[in-house]
């Protein structure tokens, strides 16, 4: 199963939907499924279901179906969850907050090790699920001895661009950007940015009457 750049996004995205919806199969005991049923479960076309799996082998029997533990844990694989991932979160506001305190992270291979900002007044702080906020500075020695993979950005948009180019410095390969502002980093980086407004537009376009 090897990486291939050719892969869309909107395919890695689906192959998240897909681990999901075989996790759950897998805590109900269901062994196995078919791609009708999959793809029923998803909302998605099974035509895509088995496209989106061709870019990166055989999976399934025909006639049979797809065993629900094998296809999790090659999916798990494939989207290099098979090791977790050690993630910081910068700037520790109300939502930086939440999403510390999110469960479902650490649950699917995502472990938060610190959480930093640039305020003087946040650092030493507590925060609700036990995390310590930590002083910016010290984002290169913990990210050097916890093998930081991803960086969350969560600070105001004037501070984002600071937040990530301090990431970058620590050697940090990925973030995940929920300021409202483009980031300007290394070519080697890969950021990915969560654009609530945008969803929200999204969803108010489809609530307008027929």
């Amino acid at each position: 199963m090897a990486k291939t750049s050719k892969v869309p996004e909107a395919t890695i995205k689906r192959l998240s939907i897909y681990m999901r919806v075989l996790k759950d199969l897998e805590k109900r005991g269901t062994e196995v499924v078919s791609s009708a049923d999959l793809a029923e479960i998803c909302n998605i076309n099974p035509a895509q279901i088995r496209k989106d799996l061709t870019y990166f082998g055989e999976f399934g029997v025909r006639g049979v179906g797809y065993y629900v533990k094998e296809l999790h844990f090659d999916i798990r694989k494939v989207l290099g969850l098979n090791q977790r991932r050690n993630v910081v979160l910068i700037g520790v506001g109300n939502l930086g907050k939440a999403l510390l305190c999110y469960r479902n992270f650490s649950e699917h291979g995502y472990e938060f090790v610190a959480a930093f900002d640039s305020d003087a007044s946040k650092i030493g702080e507590k925060t609700p699920c036990g995390i310590i906020v930590r002083d910016i500075k010290d984002l290169p020695a913990v990210a050097k001895e916890f093998s930081v993979d991803i960086a969350i950005i969560t600070t105001s948009a004037q501070g984002a661009q600071e937040a990530a180019t301090a990431a970058a410095a620590a050697g940090v390969r990925g973030i995940l950007n929920f300021a409202p502002v483009h980031l300007s980093v290394p070519k080697e980086m890969k950021v990915k940015k969560v654009d609530l407004t945008t969803e929200f537009d999204n969803l108010a376009y489809h609530l307008q009457p027929g």
